[in-house]
């Protein structure tokens, strides 16, 4: 396997539209790249959104390591929706939080992820397990389940095992925690006076409880904690990724970037700079969204990083098997069922009749616990 083929198992990139394009096609098979993140635009009806993910995933049969690709998508209910109907719409986080039931967290995660994977998309990136600190916070809002930690710690660990039985992976997000910000990282880089103890005391308690629980990813913030880390934004920080995710914490599943088109990070770093930067602080994965013209740049930035020596070959190699490794073992059927199937599964009765319950802050009936 060549330095230039391992790079793109590295790399998430978005697509334009409802089918991929010849270039798009071209670039995710010469380059071996690892994911595509779908987005509202490249989602309609169920049978569209079952061709694309087919459409992506037959490109590993023509990629050097024939490893299934990640297909992402951001599902977490209510607001973060990508799926429209038919696929069941389902309320958000907060109304999980306010039934505190964790069982009915456990069937709201795998009834949607049964949905997803029925249509081929193996990854939600959620659940967010942001702590609702400010109420000022519009970005985080009722994305979060709660504003006490325990509470989002109990609900995201049954979130997680709930996506994890629908054979979907998961991944916690925004670490070490977006919920008391008031800058959108979409917009500017948030600044944050917060120290260690308050995030160990409040922040971090949902992330370790999904770690314990075995969520597959993690997702970094694009947020800059000064008194923790006076240099680096998370994303970039090997204080935070490889020092507190990795080492005090021990965490042993895949750490992933928010996306890298957000002006937390453009605005301040250059396009060369942040995927160099992002790996050597100790991420696996390499989230592209949006603008199809960073994806080429980054992949030469990091080619252009190894062969100087200022990123470490054997540390993107030992990142790269931990990626193949948990393909091997996490997408074992990556190709989404025959159409006539996954319409049975999705917006089904009992789902539609799940998400109304919890929309109406009702626990739903005949729910069997875990």
């Amino acid at each position: 396997m060549s330095i230039s083929h391992i790079i793109g198992q590295h790399m998430f990139i978005g697509v334009s539209g409802h089918a991929l394009t010849a270039d798009e096609k071209k670039f995710i098979v010469e380059n071996n790249i690892g994911g595509v993140c779908l987005f509202g635009r490249n989602v309609a009806e169920p049978k569209q959104v079952r061709e694309l993910c087919a459409e992506i995933q037959s490109l590993r049969h023509k990629q050097v390591d024939k490893a299934p690709l990640f297909i992402g998508i951001d599902m977490e209910g209510g607001r973060v929706h990508r799926l429209k109907a038919p696929f069941t719409v389902w309320p958000p986080l907060r109304k999980l939080g306010d039934l505190d039931a964790p069982t009915v967290s456990f069937h709201f995660a795998n009834r949607m992820g049964l949905e997803m994977k029925a249509v081929g998309i193996n990854l939600d990136f959620a659940p967010c397990v942001d702590i609702f600190t400010n109420p000022g916070n519009t970005v985080i809002g009722d994305r979060s389940i709660s504003s006490d930690p325990e509470m989002v710690a109990k609900h995201a660990s049954a979130l997680v095992r709930g996506y994890i039985k629908a054979d979907v992976i998961t991944c916690a997000k925004h670490f070490p925690g977006h919920g008391n910000t008031i800058v959108d990282s979409h917009e500017d880089l948030p600044v944050e006076n917060t120290d260690l103890e308050r995030l160990e005391s409040c922040e971090l308690i949902p992330f370790k409880k999904t770690f314990k629980s075995r969520v597959d990813m993690v997702m970094t913030s694009h947020i800059k904690f000064p008194k923790i880390d006076p240099e680096w934004p998370v994303t970039l920080s090997e204080t935070f990724v490889r020092k507190m995710i990795r080492e005090e914490m021990r965490y042993r599943g895949l750490i992933i970037t928010d996306d890298l088109g957000m002006k937390a990070m453009t605005k301040h770093y250059g396009i060369e700079e942040v995927p160099v930067r992002a790996l050597k602080a100790g991420v696996d994965l390499l989230l592209y969204c949006n603008d199809p013209e960073v994806p080429p740049q980054a992949y030469d930035a990091i080619l252009g990083a190894l062969a100087q020596g200022s990123l470490k070959k054997e540390d993107l190699e030992a990142s790269y098997h931990r990626i193949m490794d948990f393909k091997k073992v996490k997408i074992q059927n990556p190709d989404p069922l025959p159409l006539e199937e996954a319409i049975k599964i999705i917006g089904s009765p009992e789902h539609l009749k799940i998400a109304s319950a919890i929309a109406n802050g009702q626990i739903p009936d005949g729910l069997l616990s875990e």
